[in-house]
């Protein structure tokens, strides 16, 4: 189902929350599943914290490595960022109430989404952050996985 990938490239971290801020604003108010991959370090939580603040959040953005899932109260809704990397098994996601939390989130924010497995709703959208090859940043691949994350992305690209 998904089209030809969207790269951008980013300089650096600043450039990497730009994209997230971008990403805040080419959204629609409709729920959003965002998969964020990439290598320890990649800026994932970086994209993600420059999303939340866009959308309204004033307070730290910080990798819920820990916690596995943090949520946010914000104008376009319920928002949740998960980082699964330390997580053992993916069961550990219903302990959380990650279910119920789904039902009532405008957006949901995975890293490490392939810990999940089919205990996460299917992505709206992937994000892949990677070093740039050749270069000194990254690269961000965007791939569109459903309707609603195609117009998202014909958005951001306008």
């Amino acid at each position: 189902m998904s089209d030809d990938p969207m790269r951008i490239p980013l300089a650096d971290a600043a450039a990497t929350e730009a994209l997230g801020a971008a990403l805040a604003r080419a959204l629609t108010g409709q729920a959003l599943v965002v998969f964020l991959r990439g290598d320890l370090g990649a800026g994932k939580t970086t994209l993600a914290r420059g999303l939340l603040q866009a959308l309204g959040h004033t307070g730290a953005v910080r990798s819920p490595t820990y916690t596995l899932m943090e949520p946010y109260d914000l104008a376009i809704g319920r928002c949740l960022h998960l980082d699964l990397y330390r997580m053992v098994d993916a069961e550990e996601l219903e302990y959380l109430g990650l279910r119920e939390e789904v039902g009532q989130a405008a957006l949901l924010l995975v890293e490490w989404p392939e810990q999940g497995g089919e205990l996460l709703p299917p992505a709206d959208v992937r994000i892949d952050l990677s070093d740039e090859v050749g270069g000194t940043g990254r690269v961000a691949t965007l791939r569109a996985e459903s309707d609603l994350a195609r117009a998202l992305l014909q958005r951001l690209n306008s």
